[in-house]
C-alpha cells in the first residue's frame, strides 16, 4: 500500500558531508522505502548550489535555496542576488531555510533580522513559499512574519522543525503556514510537540527529516534519512487516531500543495 501512497520528505540535507560515502546508493534506495519526493534545503550559497545540483540529478528531488540564520553573519548583497538567480532554476520550489536562531550569540540578532527580512521580501517578489527556521526566537520570528506574510504567496510556507506552543502554531496556520514535524515527535520528552500535533489539523502538517539530524526513535542519535519518516508518520497517526497510511497520504498532498507540485 505504501508504494502507492508515497512519503514526501519536505526538508532534507543530503548535500551534507555525512552522506558523502553513500549518497548515491542511499538516494537510489528511497523508492524501496516508499519515499516518493524529497525537498533538499540549502543553508548557505554553497549548499543551495549543491541542492539544485541534487535536484537536477534525481527526478524525485527538489531544491530550496536560502541562507540559514547561523550562516548570515558575513552575508552580502551579491550572495542575495546569487540566491535569487538560483531560485529561478526549474526545480527550485522554495526560499529556505531562512529565519532566526538565538541559541548561539552569533551572528548578532539584528544582523539575523536584516537578512531574514531581505529573504522574506525576495520570496514575496518571486511568489515562492518560505521554509522558516526559528530556535529560541519565537516572538521575533512571529513579529517579522506578521510584517511580511501578506506579501507572500497563498501557499506561504512552513515553520520547520516546529518547537513553539500549540496556540502559536494555530496562529501560523491561520496565516496560511504549515507546521513541520520531524523525529522529535517520537522522543519521550516531546509532550509539547505532541500537543501541537494533537491540536493542529492534519491538513496543516508536513513531515520532515532534517536529515542527517534528528533521527526518530528507535534510531535516535544515528544518522537520519528519509526512510525513517515512517516512524514519524506512525507517531502522528497514534496521536491523531488515524492510520499511518492516511498520515502519509495527507502530508504528501499537503507538501505538493505548499511546494506547488501538482
Amino acid at each position: 500500500m505504501l508504494e502507492n501512497i508515497g512519503i514526501f520528505d519536505s526538508h532534507a540535507h543530503y548535500e551534507d558531508k555525512k552522506f558523502d560515502e553513500d549518497r548515491e546508493e542511499l538516494l537510489a534506495s528511497m523508492s524501496s522505502f516508499g519515499v516518493k519526493k524529497i525537498v533538499n534545503v540549502g543553508s548557505d550559497l554553497l549548499t543551495s548550489v549543491k541542492s539544485v545540483e541534487l535536484a537536477n540529478r534525481y527526478d524525485f528531488v527538489y531544491a530550496a535555496v536560502g541562507v540559514h540564520p547561523e550562516e548570515c553573519g558575513g552575508m552580502t548583497e551579491n550572495e542575495l542576488v546569487a540566491i535569487r538567480n538560483l531560485a529561478a532554476k526549474e526545480k527550485v520550489v522554495a526560499i529556505g531555510e531562512i529565519g532566526l536562531d538565538y541559541y548561539w550569540p552569533e551572528p548578532e540578532h539584528e544582523i539575523q533580522k536584516i537578512w531574514f527580512e531581505k529573504q522574506l521580501f525576495m520570496a514575496g517578489e518571486l511568489g515562492m513559499p518560505v521554509i522558516i527556521h526559528s530556535r529560541d526566537a519565537a516572538k521575533d520570528t512571529m513579529d517579522i512574519i506578521k510584517k511580511h506574510y501578506e506579501n507572500l504567496p497563498e501557499r506561504r510556507g512552513v515553520i520547520h522543525c516546529y518547537s513553539g506552543s500549540a496556540e502559536m502554531a494555530q496562529e501560523y496556520v491561520n496565516m496560511g503556514f504549515f507546521i513541520g514535524v520531524g523525529g522529535v515527535v517520537t522522543f519521550k520528552n516531546s509532550n509539547k510537540l505532541k500537543g501541537v500535533v494533537e491540536k493542529i489539523d492534519i491538513s496543516n502538517i508536513l513531515i520532515e527529516t532534517d536529515c542527517p539530524y534528528m533521527a526518530p526513535v528507535p534510531n535516535r542519535g544515528k544518522r537520519n534519512d528519509s526512510s525513517m519518516l515512517i516512524y514519524v508518520a506512525d507517531m502522528i497517526a497514534q496521536i491523531k487516531g488515524m492510520t499511518k497510511e492516511d498520515v502519509i497520504r495527507i502530508t504528501h498532498e499537503n507538501a505538493l500543495r505548499m511546494y506547488g507540485l501538482s
